[in-house]
């Protein structure tokens, strides 16, 4: 039981490294919403990089598209985007 915990936190743990990496150095993280979600916004929380996004159902002709959530920094370095790829 303590290996299945321990492999489940890990699991997370690499998972929401992505993005904090992503928050605080730039770089990429791509994330696949479920099949028949699309996303409505996504917002940065906090100084530890969660990454909070809403969505919703599509509607029947909506055509699925990838979005980019990008940082722009007054500086131009260190960037940090948010790939959000939705399917039907």
């Amino acid at each position: 039981m303590k290996k299945i915990l321990f492999m489940i936190m890990m699991v997370f743990s690499l998972t929401s490294c992505d993005q904090y990496i992503t928050r605080k150095f730039g770089g990429t993280t791509t994330i696949k919403l479920e099949p028949g979600q699309k996303l409505i916004e996504c917002t940065w929380k906090g100084n530890g990089g969660v990454l909070w996004y809403l969505v919703e159902p599509m509607d029947s002709d909506y055509v699925p598209k990838t979005k980019e959530f990008i940082e722009s920094s007054t500086i131009d370095i260190m960037e940090g985007k948010v790939i959000f790829i939705e399917t039907k």
